[in-house]
């Protein structure tokens, strides 16, 4: 699992990539969540027995405003958050610690009133997993190790050197299929909040700004690595590798548009239906992915599905998505990471390392 880390730094790049120099504005925060643990396959369907209960502690840097995107997304807030709570069965699944970095983007911003969207990945630990001998019966995740990716929206109410704060978001830990069996937590939570200033900071409302520049196509290729293994339990790991070809068009500093033909070669593929014989051949997957670029400066949250248009045995579904981040260089350089998923059944961890050119 320490390829996930990577996620973790790449999100934490953001907050490096956008100090100026000078004092931060810096708040604390404290929430405490109550959610559920939502069942999206029949087999965990026994799972859910109780409430999920959970708290975070996040560190908080508001955006000062010398950057050009700091204005096209209103100066969001960026940070570090440590998450400690139960998901909804203690007695099956433990509970639950991690720590993922976020990036909070106004939707809604006034003087005492924010509302915004948040996103972050980063890595949890569960203290109890699938054990085909003590736990056979906690078919969700079978590592104590996974990827944590928070999604959800807020509203902040700022009171002096206060705040208030109630959110909602989608709570998701996953391996990424690179051990069995592993169908995922997803847990919505509600959650109320205070937090505190602790740094007040001078906002730059009148320094020169960075953009992104008026170049808006991009072509590229990406290479793809991974593992990944099918069920049942105990069987082998096998490698994927992949190539991407993707175009991109950027619109403007705030958004991007992203199309790429996707060849895909699982491995573990092989497994499905045994009893037919395979060629190297046989197992390419063809897809054609379509994706939405959120980039702040050099980093890239990207959103999308695709479809395959070559699946010679078609084993799960038609559709796949990607949900990933990249840190694009300015010689041209792509490193990123992404989860490949069949809806909510995550298929593997996409790592990446590609190049764009005339950049």
């Amino acid at each position: 699992m320490r390829l996930i880390l990577s996620l973790y730094i790449l999100l934490l790049s953001a907050s490096a990539n956008a100090q100026p120099l000078g004092k931060d504005e810096i708040w604390v925060e404290g929430k405490f969540k109550a959610g559920f643990l939502a069942a999206h396959r029949g087999m965990i369907g026994h799972l859910p027995t109780e409430h999920a209960f959970g708290g975070e502690v996040s560190y908080l840097i508001q955006a000062k405003g010398q950057k050009d995107w700091h204005y096209q997304y209103k100066k969001p807030t960026y940070g570090v958050t440590a998450f400690f709570g139960s998901v909804g069965n203690r007695e099956l699944l433990g509970h639950y610690f991690g720590s993922y970095a976020f990036v909070s983007y106004p939707l809604i911003k006034q003087k005492f009133y924010t509302f915004s969207f948040k996103m972050g990945g980063g890595l949890g630990y569960g203290t109890k997993v699938y054990d085909p001998d003590n736990n056979i019966l906690s078919a969700a995740v079978s590592t104590h190790f996974n990827a944590m990716i928070v999604a959800g929206v807020e509203s902040r109410f700022v009171f002096g050197n206060n705040s208030a704060i109630v959110g909602l978001d989608m709570t998701h830990f996953s391996n990424g299929a690179t051990k069995v069996p592993n169908l995922g937590l997803n847990l919505p939570y509600v959650s109320l909040g205070y937090g505190r200033r602790i740094q007040q900071s001078n906002f730059c409302d009148t320094c020169a700004v960075a953009g992104l520049g008026k170049q808006i196509y991009y072509f590229g290729a990406l290479g793809i690595g991974s593992a990944s293994m099918n069920f049942p339990t105990g069987g082998k790991r096998y490698p994927v590798i992949a190539l991407s070809l993707f175009g991109r068009k950027m619109l403007g500093d705030k958004a991007g548009l992203e199309l790429s033909f996707d060849i895909m070669s699982k491995q573990s593929n092989v497994e499905f239906k045994p009893e037919v014989p395979k060629t190297q051949l046989d197992l390419i997957q063809l897809g054609a992915f379509a994706g939405y670029i959120l980039p702040l400066d050099h980093l890239h949250f990207v959103f999308g599905m695709g479809v395959y248009v070559r699946d010679k045995f078609s084993p799960i579904d038609r559709f796949y998505h990607r949900v990933g981040v990249r840190y694009v260089f300015d010689n041209g350089i792509n490193l990123g990471i992404a989860l490949k998923s069949h809806w909510a059944r995550a298929d593997y961890f996409e790592y990446g390392i590609g190049y764009s050119f005339g950049r």
